[in-house]
């Protein structure tokens, strides 16, 4: 089977041959490390909100099951996304993004009337629903989804008529859909850090589909000048900001204080020095540092790896980032390689965001860290996203065809790059 048949009806000389396997090699060494650490600060923090609320209710293992059971169904998406042929999902791009919508509206529409047996709120912003013994359900994690597949179809389409940069029939369109989703998160559910992994995404996908460097910078000047504003209407954004550019104290110790979080993270990573505390001996685990298990997982890693430590974590992520990006670069059909390319700007914004913040050079966002944070949504979704990556390296080209696209033959990019793979002499046997 040609890889035109396989993706979805573009004439494709690539046949299907065996994917990348370095992408689930990366995946996999995250996921376990992320379950390592969950096993040793697990009944740490057990203990700790056991103490907070007066109950026995979260076991030793409770922490750990969980996330094991968050990466039981990440690879299930994972593997769900990587059979499903890519064609039947952009089939329903449209619908995806809606239900993305939908979900975050209703969602806001029940933190509204204070449902509180189906939203879950915290500190004034409801992010998830509530679903049983399964725990929450984070809506914006669908969006982000839904907005990878629709922008990729869209923006394929209009890169195959040479339409890229046309403000009417592509630029106000996207701008809509991104405005849109940007009132949902970070207006409604008041999650900023999502807000900027949604322009992350789509700042990716328009790099790699060709936008003009000057339209680029306009768009980004736009985005900029919405920002703010959204800044300056949160007063809880402010205060983040002012304590990021005010600096932080190294003597607060009241958790309300807004530098504490980022103090005691740069604390963990401190004291964590060459080679760690050791599995199990992490202190600022143990009630000291907020989010231990969640957004500040980073900094509990540096103090229990230590320096050494996190530069392997860091190595990992740069390996499997540079891994999508391999897959982008080798990609012919425009659409397959804004999909890639948008699960890189996904990944990124994550990476970068969360461990920026833990050491004190971006403010604090709320973004978890990839494959290893305690969490299942972003687990889930993330896995699938690579798993969809992970289907589309089947029909990477010989050669980079960076900036090429297969339906329009006479572009500029198929001539900076060179011609395409001879088919009757480079073909991969199929897998």
């Amino acid at each position: 089977m040609s890889g035109a048949t396989a993706v979805g009806g573009v004439a494709s000389i690539v046949r299907r041959h065996k994917p990348d396997y370095q992408i689930t090699l990366y995946m996999g060494l995250l996921m376990l490390l992320g379950l390592v650490v969950m096993y040793a600060i697990g009944p740490q923090r057990a203990n700790v909100l056991n103490a907070s609320y007066g109950t026995d209710f979260y076991g030793d293992s409770y922490f750990f099951v969980k996330q094991a059971a968050s990466l039981a169904l990440a690879l299930a998406a994972f593997a769900a996304m990587a059979i499903i042929p890519y064609a039947k999902i952009q089939q329903h791009a449209a619908k995806i993004l809606l239900i993305g919508f939908a979900a975050c509206a209703l969602l806001a529409f029940l933190g509204a009337v204070h449902a509180d047996a189906i939203a879950q709120c915290s500190l004034g912003a409801c992010r998830w629903f509530k679903v049983g013994p399964l725990g929450s359900l984070q809506p914006a994690e669908f969006l982000k989804f839904g907005l990878l597949i629709f922008t990729a179809g869209f923006l394929g389409m209009r890169a195959g008529q040479g339409l890229v940069n046309d403000v009417q029939k592509t630029l106000v369109p996207l701008g809509i859909v991104i405005l849109t989703a940007i009132v949902f998160v970070i207006g409604l559910q008041k999650d900023m850090g999502t807000g900027i992994v949604l322009v992350s995404i789509l700042a990716s996908m328009l790099m790699v589909a060709g936008l003009k460097w000057k339209v680029g910078a306009l768009l980004l000047l736009a985005i900029l000048a919405v920002g703010v504003v959204f800044i300056i209407i949160a007063p809880h954004r402010v205060d983040r900001i002012t304590t990021f550019f005010g600096g932080d104290s190294s003597t607060s110790t009241d958790a309300n204080d807004n530098s504490y979080q980022i103090t005691n993270a740069k604390i963990a990573v401190g004291t964590g020095g060459l080679f760690g505390l050791g599995i199990g001996n992490s202190i600022q685990a143990t009630g000291y540092l907020p989010e231990a298990i969640n957004d500040s997982v980073f900094a509990i890693m540096g103090e229990t790896f230590g320096f050494v430590g996190l530069v392997a974590i860091l190595l990992l992520f740069t390996g499997l980032l540079l891994r999508l990006l391999k897959v982008t670069d080798h990609l012919i059909d425009m659409r397959l390689k804004l999909i890639v390319a948008g699960v890189f700007g996904w990944l990124a914004a994550h990476v970068i965001l969360n461990v920026a913040a833990m050491i004190g050079i971006f403010p604090l966002t709320g973004i978890t860290l990839p494959l290893l944070s305690f969490g299942g949504t972003s687990m889930i979704f993330i896995g699938g996203a690579l798993g969809l990556t992970f289907q589309l390296s089947r029909y990477t080209a010989f050669g980079s065809k960076l900036g090429s696209n297969n339906e329009d033959k006479n572009s500029s990019g198929r001539g900076r790059f060179g011609r395409s793979r001879d088919a009757s002499r480079r073909r991969t046997p199929r897998a």
